[in-house]
Order: structure tokens, then C-alpha cells, then sequence
């Protein structure tokens, strides 16, 4: 079977991918445009795909010539639009640019207002398990370097300890638990957690697993803590994989190519030996690797596994797509195939985090940053199936106060960006959840009364998600009667997770954390963080790190 594939304007399209129906094979077409298939059928249906342009199929006779035009997929620039972390039903966005003037602003990131239950009850948020800002504002304080208040995502921040998790009710994908007590930074409004636990799926039980690493080996992965890192990551996660798993390994840089074809997850040192022969050099062509990468995740689709490319960098894309836009809208489009995407961002310096977290939330999937080798274990080793495994997509939780209890309330965290407040047809998009995880979500409230000695329904939590591989909407409804209780008695997990959202407002000189001090801060992580708890001990040398820094700097500024 014989022809042509050209465009709308006539010119020959390259390596279009050509599927023969009869036999599942795929071929490509050649610079000329031209192709030919050697089939013992005299008709037979070909299916014709290129990035950017419309799939079309075509029944081929062995005895022509057949001529395709592929057309052009209709695309307007940032397609998607900004993503909103956020929003507040019916809140003009005339009120929100209010709350910085012009563009006059230390940091992209607008930190939430506080806004009238009465008028606006209802508000909403995106989920999912991404952590990278605390990985990240651990790697500037450790160099002793202020940290940008952009890096700062409080929601983030609180993802990365999943702090007492519990499993939801049999059967539910999704348990909601909240609580309600003071605010520790101003006494006169209360805070009010929302904790969401999502189902824990054994390593056993979980679909096979069709994963490419994406594996960035360009010139600027030559240092210690990017490839090497990432290397020894790889390992660890290749040791969690069974027989049914597989792997494929596909590398940009010097070249763009397959390193190693789809591998069995049973055949771990032939995984082993390819991950160990890679090395850096060269440019950096960050749009020919991902291309490359969907398109052998495609290839061997698993229809109801975990199909997932795990994009490795840090970020530095010179070559082909660049801006921030051109990426996510590039990514936005791939994510229509079913294959999920997992990004791993490293190094200093060049690091390019709003590149990788605009891939990661454009492609259906997670972020993590990887600045240690225990951190890039803890990440692919002891959380796999957070990171790799979504039980739910698309997760949004919406929160309706009742203004009988809820004077006016603020989101903590789910910062939006300025530029998602000024458009107008930006909307929020939910996110991923893997297994056994621990979400919290705080919102600072402004009581309506000041009786605690009652229970109350302040609020009306509405949880939207989807199954993956499912387009059909689900919802877990919750009315909580909550009891508010004194500071003193709320469980160690709760205080502990405001001393990292406050650790956050620090950072990021918040409006309403004027009145506490890096003392105030450090007092706090030590009291309510877990001795037993390496993380949290960490956390407590953070702050105290962070505490030293500021305290002999002026704030950071751009």
C-alpha cells in the first residue's frame, strides 16, 4: 500500500504515524511524505495521526495510491486559558483585583482576601498531591537564600507530610473529617480544617503499570544533585515494579531517542543497565522529548492501566517550546490520549519551576522536586502510590458557608496567579489524588457569634471527582455538625499542619501574620511537631534555619 501525506497548503508531512487496522502495526511516513506498507490484504484501514493535527482513516487499496490531507487542529493561543487555584462563586473580578494594585506586586501569587459569607458562600478549590514548594523552600534555606514568594503554594506545603492518615469508609473513595478551633495568629477569628482522605490501594492490587521515563540529559543535567539524582531515583522506583509493569526509557539532550524499547518490570537489571549508561550533554529540546514520549505511551496503551509518561528535568527547555503557554497548550492536547503525567523537577539555578508545575497540572498528573537523594526515595520508593497511581481525577472541593455561623471566611493557600484574576474566562480545573493520601484545606473564619459552646453546620463541604478512564462525574456530599474545640485539645495533627501554613504566610510576609513573630513561629513548630516524626523534626531545623536568615535580611524582593 502506497501514498502520500501532505497538509492543508500541500507541503509533505514527516513521521505521520500510519496504524495498518488489520495487524496493529504502525508505521511512519518519510520526509517526502511518502510511505509504503507491505500487507498480504488487498484492502485494509489505515489511521493517520500527527501532533497538531486532526486523526483521520482511511481505507487503502494494495493496488493505488492513496493521497491524505491531514488538517490542522483549531488552536487559539493558551487554549486553556489560566487555570485558576481557586474560586469564589459570583466574586466580581473587579473586587479581587482590588487586592493589589496594577501589577505592583512582590509576587505573581495573590494571597486570598477575606470575603462576606452572606454575599459569596460559597467557594472552591483544586486538589491534588503535589509538594514541590516545600522541597523547594527547603533547597533555598539550606543555601542560606531567601525564598521567593512565588515559590511559596501553602497547599503544597501541608500535602508533603500527609499528616495521620485514615482510611476512608469501606467502599468510598473519599472520606471528609474537619475540625474547628481559634486561630493561632489572630484569637478573634477561628480556623476550620477540612481534611480529605482519599482510598488506599495495595501495591498488589493495583491495574499493570505502562510508564516512560522522560529523562532530561542535556548539558545543564551535569551536576550532582540533577542526573545522578534522578538516576538513583529511577532505581528505586524500578524496584517497586512486577512482571506485568512495563518500562520504556526515552532521553533528550544531545539526542532525542528511545534508549530503552517497552521492558518488562520483572527484567529490573536490563532497566538497571540502561539507566546507568545515560549521561549528559547537549542542548536542551524539551518539545521533541515529550512528543516522543506520548507517543510511545500510545503505542502501548493499556486500556484501564496506569499509562503514564514521568517527566525528569529541571525545566531548562531552549529548544522548540519555550513559554510557559506554548507548553501547556502543547501538553493539553496530549493529555486527550489517557496518559497521564508525573514531573520530577531538580537542580539550582537554572530551575525552571513554573515550567514544570504548568506541564504537570496541563497533563492530568502530579509535581514533586526532588532536591535530596532521601527526598527522590521517599518520592518514587515510599510514596508510589501517591505519585503514580491516581484513584480519582479531575477532584475539586467546593465549600458553602452558612452565614448564621460564618461572617466572612478566607481560602489559606490555593493562591491564584495574577494573571488567572485578570482573565475573565479563567477557570478552575481540578486535579489528581493518589492513593492513601491526606489533604488538608484551612479557611480562617470571621464567626458570626461568639457562642462555642454549641455545635454547629458552618459549612457544607461538596467533593467532585471522577474515576480515572471515566468521564462520569461523581460527588460526596458533607454536612458536618462540628463541635469547636479550645486549641489546647485540638489533636497534635491539626496544630501542627497551622504551624506550617503560618510557616508559609511568613514566607510570604502575609497581611495577616503581622503580629507574629519568626520566635512565635519556632515556638510553635517545636511544641506541636512529633518526636517521632522525621519529617517533622526536620521541618522544626527549618524553621529555625529560616528564622536566623530572616531575622539578619531585610524581605526578599525581586
Amino acid at each position: 500500500m502506497k501514498g502520500e501525506v501532505h497538509d492543508e497548503s500541500g507541503n509533505a508531512l514527516q513521521n505521520v504515524s500510519i496504524l495498518l487496522q488489520s495487524t496493529g502495526y504502525v508505521y511512519y511516513s518519510v520526509a517526502s511524505g511518502g510511505f509504503g506498507i507491505v500487507t498480504t490484504n488487498k484492502f485494509d484501514t489505515l489511521t493517520f495521526s500527527l501532533e497538531g493535527y486532526q486523526k483521520q482513516k482511511a481505507t487503502a487499496n494494495a493496488t493505488g495510491f492513496i493521497n491524505i490531507i491531514l488538517k490542522r487542529v483549531p488552536l487559539t493561543k493558551n487554549a486553556r486559558g489560566f487555570a485558576l487555584s481557586s474560586f469564589t462563586q459570583n466574586l466580581e473580578r473587579d473586587v479581587q483585583q482590588q487586592w493589589f494594585v496594577g501589577d505592583e506586586t512582590y509576587a505573581s501569587l495573590i494571597e486570598n482576601r477575606f470575603v462576606p459569607a452572606k454575599k459569596y458562600p460559597t467557594t472552591g478549590v483544586t486538589l491534588n498531591v503535589d509538594r514541590a514548594s516545600y522541597s523547594n523552600i527547603r533547597r533555598f534555606i539550606m543555601l542560606n537564600t531567601q525564598v521567593p514568594p512565588d515559590a511559596v503554594r501553602i497547599e503544597e506545603m501541608l500535602n508533603y507530610f500527609n499528616l495521620s492518615y485514615t482510611e476512608p469508609d469501606s467502599g468510598k473513595i473519599f472520606g471528609i473529617q474537619t475540625a474547628l478551633t481559634r486561630c493561632p495568629w489572630n484569637k478573634a477569628n477561628q480556623l476550620l480544617f477540612a481534611s480529605i482522605q482519599s482510598k488506599r490501594v495495595s501495591l498488589d492490587s493495583l491495574p499493570p503499570s505502562n510508564l516512560v521515563f522522560l529523562i532530561d540529559v542535556s548539558g545543564s543535567m551535569d551536576m550532582p544533585n540533577r542526573l545522578p539524582l534522578l538516576k538513583a531515583g529511577f532505581r528505586s522506583l524500578v524496584n517497586t515494579l512486577r512482571p506485568k509493569d512495563s518500562v520504556a526509557i526515552v532521553v533528550y539532550g544531545g539526542i532525542t531517542g528511545i534508549m530503552l524499547n517497552m521492558t518488562s518490570g520483572g527484567e529490573k537489571e536490563k532497566i538497571f543497565r540502561t539507566i546507568d549508561s545515560l549521561s549528559p550533554g547537549g542542548a536542551t529540546p524539551g518539545e521533541s522529548g515529550i512528543k516522543l514520549a506520548y507517543s510511545v505511551a500510545r503505542t502501548h496503551f493499556i486500556k484501564g492501566g496506569n499509562n503514564r509518561v514521568i517527566l525528569a528535568t529541571d525545566g531548562d527547555f531552549n529548544v522548540g517550546l519555550k513559554t510557559d503557554e506554548e507548553l501547556e497548550e502543547m501538553i493539553t492536547m496530549q493529555r486527550k490520549s489517557g496518559v497521564y503525567l508525573t514531573c520530577l523537577g531538580v537542580g539550582m539555578g537554572n530551575y525552571k519551576d513554573s515550567k514544570i508545575q504548568t506541564l504537570a497540572q496541563a497533563g492530568n498528573g502530579n509535581f514533586a522536586y526532588l532536591d535530596s537523594y532521601n527526598e527522590a526515595e521517599k518520592v518514587l520508593l515510599k510514596e508510589f502510590t501517591q505519585t503514580l497511581y491516581a484513584v480519582a481525577d479531575n477532584v475539586y472541593l467546593n465549600a458553602t458557608f452558612n452565614p448564621e455561623f460564618v461572617k466572612s471566611y478566607r481560602v489559606i493557600g490555593f493562591d491564584n496567579k495574577v494573571g488567572a484574576i485578570k482573565d475573565t474566562t479563567a477557570v478552575v480545573e481540578g486535579g489528581e489524588i493518589g492513593s492513601a493520601y491526606n489533604l488538608q484545606v484551612l479557611f480562617e473564619i470571621e464567626p458570626a457569634t461568639t457562642d462555642t459552646t454549641i455545635a454547629e453546620k458552618p459549612v457544607v463541604f461538596s467533593l467532585q471527582y471522577k474515576r480515572p478512564h471515566s468521564d462520569v462525574p461523581h460527588e460526596l456530599k458533607v454536612e458536618p455538625m462540628v463541635m469547636y474545640q479550645s486549641w489546647e485539645t485540638l489533636p497534635q495533627r491539626y496544630r501542627f499542619a497551622s504551624t506550617v501554613a503560618l510557616f508559609g504566610m511568613l514566607l510570604r510576609n502575609s497581611d495577616y501574620t503581622k503580629e507574629i513573630s519568626w520566635n512565635d513561629l519556632l515556638a510553635m513548630a517545636t511544641k506541636y511537631s512529633n518526636p517521632a516524626d522525621n519529617t517533622q523534626q526536620e521541618f522544626v531545623n527549618l524553621v529555625q534555619q529560616a528564622k536566623t536568615l530572616y531575622a539578619k535580611r531585610k524581605r526578599w524582593k525581586p
